[in-house]
């Protein structure tokens, strides 16, 4: 019994052409090697780098731990420090992470650093480039992005290591209702399909990325990260160009969002075991009828 995982096409360069036939259109993830070759962040950004222009700032630190189901999702575990967790994570093991941190707020000039890929297509938010740290055994559980958007998810310093599935095996995954993640009582690294049996024939890829590398995950694609060096990456955002795609971005947004942290909020843990028993009843439901 397992997962059914293939590895993510790799390339060094790709056409635009290419990429919107083989890739866009398809929802299919790919890795682009050489995206950044002439990007000064791959030979600027290191930790000691981003220590020296940000170190001072106090950022909020995420661990392994199953969220608490009386506190809003992502909230943080423990603050710290900028440079002081740089030093962390380069250091020793750690499962602190930092979540969605812009740090091109605090530092514009880092803009300059980076080269969005706008010949491969448009609708880039350009406002939200966004970096994630983790040092060793640190684990971004599986989920997809509320807002649906495609993302371009570059790695530096170190090797991040990637499971993914695409949008259609919600149920199976164990996904929780009105929200954009899945039951955190399996390891997506290591499940128990005798629990849940629903994960069994489930297919999907599964890449490594090392420094440099980017990875096209497709809107609506769900991953599963984890950090096998203290590292980081950048995710750079675009909006499909699709009518009906830009309005399930906003309803996304308006239920997994405001009316889950609504109820969520108001009945606390009784809501939050009504929709994990809910989710197993999904994904059991959906295996016996042999659908994703």
């Amino acid at each position: 019994m397992s997962f059914i995982l293939k590895p993510v096409d790799i390339v060094e360069n790709i056409t635009p052409e290419d990429f919107k036939k083989k890739y866009l259109k398809t929802k299919k993830p790919l890795v682009i090697r050489g995206l950044t070759k002439d990007w000064p962040a791959r030979e600027k950004w290191t930790t000691g780098y981003l220590k020296e222009i940000g170190g001072d700032l106090e950022v909020p630190l995420y661990d392994n731990s199953k969220a608490d189901p009386s506190k809003p999702i992502n909230a943080a575990t423990a603050h710290m420090k900028f440079g002081d967790y740089l030093d962390l994570i380069k250091r020793e093991p750690t499962e602190l992470r930092i979540f969605f941190f812009n740090l091109f707020k605090k530092v514009p000039s880092l803009i300059n650093d980076i080269k969005i890929p706008k010949d491969l297509m448009g609708g880039f938010i350009e406002s939200m480039p966004a970096m994630f740290f983790g040092g060793s055994n640190s684990v971004t559980f599986l989920h997809y992005d509320i807002d649906l958007p495609h993302i371009f998810h570059t790695h530096f310093g170190g090797r991040k290591h990637i499971v993914l599935f695409d949008n259609k095996w919600k149920d199976r995954l164990y996904c929780l209702p009105n929200a954009t993640y899945a039951l955190e009582d399996y390891d997506v690294a290591n499940p128990d399909f005798k629990k849940f049996p629903a994960l069994n024939g489930i297919e999907g890829y599964e890449v490594f990325l090392e420094h440099g590398d980017t990875l096209f995950m497709p809107t609506g694609m769900w991953h599963w990260m984890k950090y096998l060096d203290g590292s980081f990456s950048l995710s750079l955002r675009a909006w499909d160009q699709s009518i009906s795609r830009k309005v399930a971005s906003v309803w996304s947004l308006f239920t997994h969002g405001a009316i889950d942290s609504l109820i969520k909020m108001t009945f606390k843990e009784k809501y939050a075991n009504w929709r994990e028993k809910k989710a197993v009843k999904i994904a059991e439901n959906a295996l016996a009828k042999g659908r994703p």
